[in-house]
């Protein structure tokens, strides 16, 4: 986008270049095929996650049964009772400790990547706004008088020639583009 418009023709007495209309939307299509993809790659991380997830709750499984074996071999043995549910109780608050280190592990890293395309995606959405503000305006001056237009190159763009305060670029950017 930043290429399309520094590559633009400018407008003399103006800060404004016209660009290429069908390379702008080229652009755009590409950010409308770019973005589901980083969704997908959101998904994918969300499900590794819970990969990582079930992974810690089998090896916590893993461990219970470890550590009900063991108390069983302690109450046959030596019929320490308590101290095989004493035992028990530490493993599964281990595992069950370990598990959520790696579920809260997880929903961080997930939350920084969506976090990252949010911003992205953000950024990209006032670039399009920003662009069409401005060919909205290229647009407006191209269609008022020609007294009107002049008035608009000399004064800075304060004056529209038609009477009303001039349109904000955030008030443009939020209109449907008009063709």
């Amino acid at each position: 986008m930043q290429t399309l418009i520094a590559n633009g023709k400018k407008l003399p007495m103006t800060n404004n270049v016209v660009i290429d209309k069908d390379a702008a939307f080229d652009l755009i299509d590409e950010l409308r095929a770019a973005i589901p993809e980083e969704i997908r790659a959101a998904k994918r991380i969300n499900s590794e996650g819970e990969r990582i997830i079930e992974k810690a709750q089998e090896e916590a499984e893993r461990i219970v049964a470890s550590a009900q074996e063991q108390a069983a071999f302690l109450i046959e043995e030596r019929g320490l009772m308590a101290a095989a549910e004493q035992e028990s109780g530490r493993i599964i608050g281990l595992a069950q400790s370990e598990s959520a280190e790696v579920r809260r592990g997880a929903d961080e890293y997930a939350a920084s990547v969506l976090i990252g395309l949010e911003g992205e995606v953000v950024r990209t959405l006032q670039s399009i706004k920003k662009g069409i503000a401005l060919l909205d305006e290229r647009r407006h001056i191209a269609g008022a008088p020609l007294e009107a237009v002049d008035d608009e190159v000399d004064d800075g763009g304060e004056d529209d020639g038609w009477g009303e305060e001039p349109v904000q670029a955030e008030e443009r950017a939020s209109r449907p583009v008009r063709s």
